[in-house]
């Protein structure tokens, strides 16, 4: 297995992205501990992951409590005597982020993503490279979207929020590297199974006069092969991400949105 015995710990394991690397993680062998900002969808996922005969455990956490993820990194290196994999999947409702306009976007709403994913991907990443340090081993991740690298109408500040991150993945990568730490994104794009193309089709779907599978089709038609990533796709690549195989990877975000952005 790709991640036997490695001690990953996930933030926003409770959606759908954060859940499905998650699973993908306890398959491979890895000892997952999940928070989000409520139990109950991440313990659902942590009795899912024990009953098919992985290792999880839950914790309401919110990743922008900062004495609330040391507290947890605490727990699990209590528990587990370390931390090999940080994994942040989380997220906000776009539903009052996207959608509107720039010129009549107010200042809170362009700003809430900017700060909400900035902020907490500082705070995880940078509370688990204090464990890691002392190990000379580990790997932090995050998720981004396409929208880091083009253009898109409507999307308010999310655009600048993805492009932050990827920005704070080489910066990151660039100091913790030489200490053994490696830095590195996901960027996939529209996966049906998430909420994320959802929203992003509802502001659109009175104007365009568009079906949400004819949404979908015209994502699809974007990619090279015609088709939207899945999240198995997805948490497959972050499974041999966080392995020791891909020791040579660090400061990027792999590019997952099927051709739709070209690097």
């Amino acid at each position: 297995m790709m991640l036997k015995d490695k001690v990953a710990v996930i933030y926003g394991a409770g959606g759908g992205t954060g859940s499905a690397v998650a699973r993908a993680f306890a398959c491979e062998g890895a000892k997952v501990f999940l928070t989000g900002r409520r139990r109950a969808p991440v313990e659902a996922v942590a009795k899912d992951i024990v009953a098919a005969g992985g290792s999880a455990e839950a914790a309401e956490v919110d990743a922008l409590d900062e004495q609330a993820v040391d507290r947890h990194l605490q727990a699990v290196i209590a528990t587990a005597g370390r931390v090999d994999i940080s994994f942040n999947a989380v997220g906000i409702p776009n539903a009052k982020i996207v959608g509107v306009p720039l010129v009549e976007l107010d200042v809170e709403q362009f700003s809430l993503p900017i700060t909400t994913y900035t902020t907490s991907y500082f705070l995880t990443a940078r509370l688990a490279a204090r464990r890691m340090v002392a190990n000379k081993s580990g790997v932090i991740m995050t998720v981004t979207a396409l929208h880091s690298r083009t253009g898109i109408p409507l999307v308010g500040g999310y655009g600048p929020a993805m492009a932050a991150k990827e920005a704070l993945t080489r910066d990151l990568s660039a100091e913790l590297a030489p200490q053994g730490i490696r830095v590195v994104g996901l960027r996939p794009q529209g996966m049906p199974e998430t909420r994320t193309i959802k929203d992003a089709f509802e502001p659109r779907a009175k104007a365009s006069g568009m079906t949400w599978e004819q949404w979908q089709e015209l994502l699809a038609s974007r990619t090279h092969p015609k088709r939207l990533m899945t999240l198995e796709e997805m948490a497959n690549v972050a499974v041999f991400i966080a392995s020791d195989q891909a020791s040579g990877l660090t400061g990027t975000t792999v590019n997952l949105t099927m051709g739709t952005l070209d690097d």
